[in-house]
C-alpha cells in the first residue's frame, strides 16, 4: 500500500520556498513515487538570494528560481520522471476567485505554491477550496491562533492543511497577514498529479 507523508515545516527562517514546493509534491504523490533527484534539484536551485553581509540563502528563494523550478518540473514530467505537471503564474493571473486559475487548479485536485506575506515575503502551499475558504499548509510552524479571528489554525490534518483562510485575506495589495501583495509582484506555481487530475467536466458544478 502506498503512503502519503504528513506535510513538513521549514527548518529555518529562510527555506519556506523549497519546503512549500516539496510539500505540494508530498500532498500530490505517495512517497514511493517521488524520486530522489526531484528532491535534490529543488534544494539545489532554491535558497538563491543573498542576505546581509552576502550570506547565501539568508534572503530565501527568488522568483527567478521559482520560475526555473516550475519549468524544470514540467520538463521532468514530460520526460516521464513523474506524472507531474507545473505552470508558473505571475501578476494579475495570481488571485483568489471562484473563476481564477488557482481556484480551478484546487477544484481539480491540484496544489498551488503562492508567494504572499507573513511579516515578510513567504511561500505556502494551497491544497483545497470550499465555498469562500482556502485550505492551506503554511510551513512556518505556530501553535497559537492568530489575532485575525477569521483565520483558523488547524493541527489535526497534517497531510492536507494547517490553516483555513477566507478569500478576502489573499487579494489585498498590502503586506498584511496572508495578503498576496502588489499585483505586479505576485507569483504562483500550479502543480498536478496527472494521474489524479480532474477534468473540467467533473468539476463544472463548482462554476454554475
Amino acid at each position: 500500500m502506498k503512503v502519503k507523508n504528513p506535510l513538513h515545516y521549514q527548518l529555518s527562517e529562510y527555506d519556506c520556498g523549497p519546503t512549500a514546493l516539496l510539500d505540494a509534491l508530498c500532498y500530490l504523490f505517495p512517497r514511493e513515487e517521488i524520486p530522489p533527484d526531484l528532491i535534490r534539484n529543488i534544494m539545489l536551485y532554491s535558497l538563491d538570494c543573498y542576505g546581509p553581509a552576502a550570506v547565501p540563502g539568508k534572503n530565501g528563494t527568488s522568483r527567478m528560481a521559482m520560475m526555473f523550478l516550475s519549468n524544470w518540473l514540467q520538463g521532468f514530467g514530460e520526460a516521464g520522471g513523474l506524472a507531474v505537471s507545473s505552470r508558473y503564474l505571475k501578476g494579475s493571473e495570481v488571485r483568489i476567485h471562484q473563476e481564477s486559475l488557482i481556484n480551478d487548479a484546487l477544484h481539480r485536485g491540484g496544489a498551488a505554491v503562492v508567494r504572499l506575506y507573513y511579516e515578510v515575503a513567504h511561500y505556502v502551499v494551497l491544497t483545497g477550496v470550499r465555498e469562500d475558504k482556502i485550505y492551506m499548509f503554511d510551513p512556518y510552524y505556530v501553535e497559537a491562533e492568530f489575532d485575525e479571528t477569521d483565520i483558523s489554525v488547524v493541527l489535526d490534518h497534517p497531510k492536507e492543511y494547517n490553516r483555513i483562510v477566507p478569500f478576502s485575506c489573499f487579494n489585498r495589495e498590502s503586506h498584511e497577514l496572508y495578503a498576496l501583495g502588489e499585483t505586479e509582484n505576485r507569483e504562483a506555481v500550479l502543480l498536478f498529479n496527472e494521474q489524479t487530475r480532474l477534468t473540467a467536466e467533473s468539476t463544472i458544478e463548482f462554476f454554475i
